[in-house]
């Protein structure tokens, strides 16, 4: 369903003149910047250990078909990386990007001024290692952090769906 309204295009592979019509994946719509603010219409959702978009839209839309409702109003354009890897993924994602993921990736001290704690480590900040005080973060602590918020994700009241979904197609036939 995604792809189905998107334009279509004639393009050459090989650059030889030998046109087939293909869809044009990269055209992009982005929502307005004011409905992301709306409180009413979305939820916070915190995704399960190995629930990927599609179960998360049979879920909460009932279909899987919508799965790029909840890609897109939450700015994920890589749907890999962008939605929080289950725990085996992580792992290797881990294992495949660090020769020693318990190495120290940075040091970090609470902040003196404003927010002193805070359950995103928001009032953390990164500092050098002879800092007194200072904390090391390893890089798979890092990384799960990452992970961790790519996590919480808002979900559209599924009242706003309908609508939500023909604006798309109106703004990507355009």
């Amino acid at each position: 369903m995604f792809f189905s309204k998107f334009p279509k295009l004639l393009y050459s592979v090989k650059g030889d003149k030998n046109f087939t019509m293909v869809t044009n994946i990269l055209r992009r719509v982005k929502q307005r910047a004011n409905v992301a603010d709306v409180a009413n219409l979305f939820d916070k959702y915190d995704v399960p250990d190995g629930e990927t978009p599609e179960i998360t839209a049979f879920k909460h839309f009932g279909s899987v078909d919508y799965f790029w409702v909840i890609l897109m109003t939450n700015d994920i354009t890589d749907r890999f990386y962008g939605w929080p890897l289950g725990f085996s993924e992580f792992e290797k994602f881990i294992l495949d990007k660090y020769t020693n993921p318990d190495d120290t990736h940075h040091y970090e001290l609470a902040q003196s001024s404003g927010p002193t704690t805070s359950s995103d480590y928001s009032h953390l900040i990164e500092v050098n290692s002879d800092e007194v005080g200072a904390s090391s973060v390893s890089n798979r602590e890092y990384e799960q952090r990452l992970n961790d918020k790519r996590g919480q994700v808002k979900l559209m009241a599924p009242g706003f769906l309908g609508v939500f979904v023909e604006e798309f197609k109106k703004l990507i036939e355009d």
